[in-house]
């Protein structure tokens, strides 16, 4: 029904000769329902400016909750009216008696059993209305209501979820937006706890309530009880897998926190589980939410509607938390022993060296090879060989201190970094302990077939910071005592010579080293000594040229020829790298005008990036101009960065990273899987590409754990429609893993070494008949 209709209505009863002479005949008009109100959906009211009297059809009563008729106060009319609401209900009403003010209001009503509701109170404009009677109707929105709380509570719910890195992070989020926009005081997520030797119980793992409400009792018994599964409120929804409502907290024998219910005020609840299905079909129950309520139960409460929806999101992040947690102890963990691998073993090394050189506590390395180790091999096999390194793990993983770290560095190669509890005026000493544990240990036989195996070890000490600064400083002189140890006799251990003369010299050679290639550095810019080599980079079957990665090099005036590694960190700390890279990006973009011209029209040139050029907002201008005046395309240039770069200054690097894209430039993520991004970081990423580093190919293909990160990479890249390639690609059984897999694209030594660009031109040349880059 609009507006005109109800506005003749009203006009034609309030149409006499005053609001007191209009009285009677309203009040008789509204004693007994009307069938249009009851079919349209709205109620009718009537003010009496002058007296704040109300009168109120059917309709309008029953969406109130209260007796229709004549209401001789506000309050009167309005006593189910939420608190917080009713002042600026009132306040509005009393505006109308101004000319010309109208009101369109919408507020709370408790209505019994129904719950919360919504409702929206409007002036009628009537032509030739009384002066002091004010009309309006009535109208229920509370569906609409809850159409737009399910949406705004969905749209916040998966924007906590997909951006958090863990539960912490995103379950106590999800349950205060229940609460905030579905009308709940009090909610909770609750989850198995396995301890050892135990049954195991669930547990409150967080929660969140409305500030004001005193409902700290209630918190502190959720906080301290456990529940077997099939007990209570909370191991019944567990057990059974089905949603659950509690209608009287306070006297529910099966409700075993109804004492602090009762004692903070709630009323009801609803439960429902959290679960998924797996890859294998089964159903695998990771935790239940809990919500409570001041009120009696709801029947038009939203959160039954909504519970499998949250249960099912919260339960994919799970999932998704869980296999990132997989696919990074993989990345980080030694395949046969399940120690730490090399690379995890040096980024911890390095992390505990930056903690000691800014005030943090020094702290030990011990560096350890297996002696004798070599003859079992050769004489009963790697199964034998096999079981000594993996017993042996186990065994350094009892004697070590819990929060060591111990890596498998290759080989029969072992290494420990002393946890800082080792600091202080015993570090020596208990250093000296932990070796001559090691050494028994290794001493105590294997038994392999019936057959006793026995080793030694020799072990090499390192601290920090009487032996160095960083971890290449402090292997190496752990490496060095070792082999002392090995020297005189093996079975021993043997720290780093006290006496730093020698490592003192050492590092003022490198120093002295390290200055005059950067005076070198800066005369090889001006006198363009640099130039550059490209390795191509194949389809996945390794027949079709589709990209080159452009090679720094350089050749001294001499003819000596210095590798990269030697003079790009040397170049990255003077801050050289910046114009050293404007130059590689110019040179890249004219040569690959000039392979285009060539033929190879399609052809990328991907370009490695060094991190300070990708905080300057400026880049993207640059690089336009580069491109423009080369006369190629921006899509055809392809930027590499690491990983390390983005998550070292996100806010800075990702902006920059946002409108290359946007003009054109491809970006690819270098050296993928040994980082420290995450899935969540990784999908906000504007990356078109992702790069395998050689260090995982190099274990193909019979290496497991490499083997299960490549192929998690490569679906990875495929799910995020982002192109996946693998570089360091040496053999042919390499290349066939790869290719079998649906790896996008590879480059590596198999394929081509990096070529001058004459030779790149000559090889295209060479082999247009039957492979290259369409034209």
């Amino acid at each position: 029904m609009n507006d005109q209709s109800i506005s003749s209505e009203v006009q034609a009863t309030d149409n006499e000769a005053g609001p007191f002479a209009a009285m009677p005949e309203l009040l008789a008009h509204v004693a007994f329902p009307e069938t249009m109100e009851s079919a349209a959906g709205f109620g009718r009211w009537w003010l009496d400016t002058r007296d704040a009297q109300l009168i109120l059809s059917h309709g309008a009563a029953q969406f109130l909750d209260v007796d229709p008729g004549l209401h001789r106060s506000l309050e009167a009319g309005f006593t189910n009216v939420v608190p917080e609401d009713m002042l600026q209900l009132v306040m509005a009403l009393m505006q109308t008696r101004l000319r010309g003010v109208t009101i369109d209001y919408e507020f709370r009503v408790l209505q019994g059993t129904r719950g919360l509701r919504w409702l929206r109170m409007k002036s009628v404009v009537q032509d030739g209305g009384m002066a002091g009677m004010h009309a309006g109707v009535l109208v229920d929105v509370t569906a609409a209501r809850h159409v737009e709380m399910r949406e705004r509570f969905s749209y916040s719910m998966t924007q906590s979820l997909v951006g958090a890195d863990s539960l912490e992070d995103a379950v106590p989020r999800v349950i205060q937006l229940v609460c905030e926009h579905l009308g709940w005081e009090w909610g909770a997520y609750w989850q198995m706890q396995h301890a050892p030797m135990e049954q195991p119980e669930l547990a409150c793992q967080y929660y969140w309530n409305h500030s004001e409400y005193a409902l700290a009792a209630f918190t502190r018994e959720s906080r301290d009880v456990r529940m077997a599964p099939g007990e209570g409120f909370v191991g019944h929804v567990w057990s059974t897998g089905q949603a659950c409502w509690i209608e009287d907290m306070k006297s529910d024998s099966s409700f075993l926190r109804r004492d602090s219910a009762r004692e903070c005020g709630l009323e009801s609840g609803y439960a429902f589980p959290v679960s998924y299905v797996a890859a294998d079909g089964r159903r695998h129950s990771v935790g239940v939410l809990e919500f409570f309520s001041t009120l009696t139960r709801q029947h038009d409460a939203q959160l039954p509607n909504l519970s499998a929806v949250i249960g099912g999101l919260i339960a994919q992040a799970v999932q998704r938390m869980e296999q990132q947690e997989i696919m990074r102890r993989l990345a980080q963990t030694d395949d046969l022993t399940g120690l730490a691998n090399r690379n995890h073993f040096h980024q911890r090394l390095e992390v505990m060296s930056a903690q000691a050189g800014q005030g943090g506590a020094p702290f030990g390395l011990l560096y350890i090879d297996l002696d004798r180790f070599k003859p079992i091999n050769d004489a009963f096999g790697h199964d034998a060989g096999n079981l000594v390194l993996r017993q042996f793990a186990a065994r350094l993983q009892k004697l070590a201190p819990a929060d060591a770290t111990i890596g498998r560095l290759g080989g029969d190669e072992f290494a420990v970094l002393a946890p800082q509890a080792f600091a202080g005026a015993d570090a020596t000493a208990a250093l000296q302990a932990l070796a001559e544990r090691i050494l028994l240990a290794a001493r105590a036989p294997f038994q392999f077939e019936g057959h006793e195996l026995k080793v030694s070890t020799s072990i090499g000490i390192s601290m920090f910071a009487e032996n160095g600064w960083n971890p290449q400083e402090l292997l190496r002189s752990a490496d060095e005592a070792m082999y002392r140890s090995k020297k005189s006799g093996r079975n021993a251990y043997c720290f780093c010579s006290d006496n730093g003369n020698l490592l003192l010299a050492q590092q003022q050679s490198n120093l002295a080293r390290q200055l005059t290639i950067e005076a070198q550095l800066h005369r090889a810019l001006a006198e363009n000594e640099f130039h550059l080599e490209y390795q191509p980079v194949f389809d996945h079957y390794g027949s079709r040229m589709v990209a080159v990665e452009a090679l720094l090099r350089w050749r001294k005036p001499g003819g000596e020829l210095l590798p990269p590694d030697m003079f790009i960190p040397i170049a990255e700390k003077s801050r050289l790298i910046v114009q050293i890279g404007r130059w590689v990006v110019r040179q890249a973009c004219r040569d690959l005008a000039v392979l285009h011209s060539a033929g190879m029209t399609d052809l990328r040139v991907n370009v490695n990036m060094a991190a300070p050029e990708f905080t300057n907002s400026g880049l993207p201008y640059e690089l336009t101009e580069v491109v423009a005046s080369c006369g190629i395309a921006a899509q055809h240039v392809c930027l590499e960065l690491t990983e390390g770069m983005v998550m070292k200054q996100p806010e800075k690097v990702v902006p920059v990273m946002q409108m290359l894209r946007q003009l054109g430039f491809n970006i690819s993520l270098d050296d993928f899987g040994i980082g420290h991004s995450s899935l969540s970081r990784l999908k906000k990423l504007p990356i078109t590409s992702i790069k395998i580093d050689r260090s995982f190919v190099a274990g193909l293909p019979h290496d497991r754990g490499d083997g299960a990160i490549i192929r998690s990479i490569i679906d990875l890249g495929r799910h995020m429609k982002l192109d996946v390639v693998a570089e360091g690609v040496e053999t042919d059984a390499q290349l066939l893993y790869l290719a079998q897999f649906g790896c996008s694209f590879m480059q590596g030594y198999l394929l081509s070494r990096p070529l001058p660009l004459q030779e790149l031109i000559g090889m295209h040349n060479k082999n247009r008949p039957h492979q290259g880059v369409s034209s």
